[in-house]
């Protein structure tokens, strides 16, 4: 699979990250309350554990930082985006502000996006179905005044899910 070959690229002491902008190899997007403490908290430790410096707001948004600020930069410095797409991540502006900035790196400096369906159908993200449809009918409620925001939302989160990637429904032992 080509986000195997991918993360074994990162890990590979021969790999060549020679781009100014990336700082961090990896960046982490996921919903804190569905898997901090749990299956981020390990990929987290496994990444790091194998050489590849990664970005999680936990462990590097500096204390007193601005979020809105430090956050979107470090996507941008950052070669590799992984999203951990749970049944609460689309009820998140902050995940879904992530994920539109993602999918610009995407566009414009060929960053790689490497989605991880956690305890979430791909097709309810692709869709809008479940529970991710049920996040943007209250964010289009909510944001009535700003519906371009929440169709770019809705924009990033279809793309991303059209993105090979891990679906961990169906893959054993999750």
């Amino acid at each position: 699979m080509a986000a195997e070959r991918t993360l074994e690229t990162l890990s590979s002491p021969s790999s060549s990250f020679s781009h100014p902008l990336w700082k961090y190899d990896v960046f982490l997007s996921f919903r804190g309350g569905d898997t901090r403490k749990s299956f981020t908290s390990h990929l987290y430790h496994a990444l790091i554990k194998a050489g590849i410096n990664t970005y999680m707001d936990d462990n590097e948004l500096r204390k007193g930082g601005n979020i809105g600020i430090e956050l979107p930069k470090a996507i941008e410095e950052s070669r590799i985006s992984i999203i951990v797409f749970s049944r609460n991540y689309a009820a998140s502006k902050w995940c879904l502000d992530e994920l539109v900035k993602i999918m610009e790196c995407r566009r414009t400096v060929q960053q790689v996006v490497l989605p991880i369906f956690y305890d979430v159908n791909p097709s309810e993200v692709r869709h809008g179905m479940g529970s991710f449809g049920e996040a943007f009918a209250k964010h289009e409620e909510r944001f009535s005044e700003d519906m371009e925001r929440a169709l770019r939302w809705k924009d990033a989160q279809t793309q991303a899910a059209d993105l090979s990637g891990w679906d961990l429904i169906s893959a054993e032992n999750g």
